[in-house]
């Protein structure tokens, strides 16, 4: 069984109201993109990685691995205008594979046990997201008012998505759509089935500077 993953790394970060990408931005002295690669070569030091960059900050990053010594290997691709053509584009950057992950190049606090979980199930069924339960209440918003939902009906989607290489890869041959929100719902879309794996609250997206501080605590526990 051949493994891929594709890290997209391709937001400028605006919410963190910071000059440098939040991908860039250091957690524990290191850039936050550099966590997520690590945490999937602690799961599989094999395992062929493709990071999809905005192409204007693709020497920022060559800079950044020179400066900290990182040296797990991987490719860099230039990312397109949005996360549907990055990761359209790196998808030809890939060698031969059978399943292939999609991450969020600003989940640094990916646990390899969570990756593992998260192929086990792909394999099972052909592709899989992590979810993690919803805590707070929801009202839909319609027009001229609201109401009230059941929360458990929804759950929080994350990332690593994995999915079998030839699904993928046919489900991006469609043109970019609106209701692509993530690549679950790309494949979704082309007609294949998604099962659902237990996600982690650890698994953070870092998009506000909140978030970066929830992560400091976090990280020591993680993969070194």
């Amino acid at each position: 069984m051949k493994r891929s993953v594709i890290i997209v790394a391709g937001g400028s970060g605006q919410r963190m109201g910071a000059q440098m990408p939040k991908q860039f931005l250091l957690l524990a002295g290191m850039p936050v993109l550099m966590h997520a690669i690590r945490q999937f070569h602690c799961f599989d030091p094999g395992m062929p990685l493709v990071v999809a960059l905005p192409p204007a900050h693709i020497s920022t990053w060559t800079q950044l691995c020179a400066e900290h010594r990182f040296t797990i290997p991987h490719t860099v691709t230039a990312g397109g205008g949005t996360r549907f053509d990055s990761v359209k584009k790196a998808l030809h950057a890939l060698p031969g594979t059978d399943w292939i992950a999609v991450h969020d190049g600003v989940r640094p606090l990916v646990s390899p046990a969570l990756i593992a979980r998260c192929f086990e199930t792909a394999l099972k069924h052909g592709a899989a997201v992590p979810v993690i339960p919803l805590s707070n209440s929801l009202r839909m918003l319609e027009a001229g008012g609201n109401h009230s939902v059941l929360r458990e009906n929804y759950c929080i989607v994350q990332t690593p998505q994995i999915f079998r290489a030839r699904w993928l890869k046919n489900a991006y041959r469609a043109p970019c759509c609106p209701s692509f929100t993530d690549d679950a719902s790309v494949v979704e879309a082309a007609g294949y089935k998604i099962a659902l794996a237990e996600g982690s609250r650890e698994n953070i997206k870092i998009t506000e500077p909140v978030d970066l501080k929830i992560a400091e605590l976090l990280v020591p526990g993680f993969c070194s």
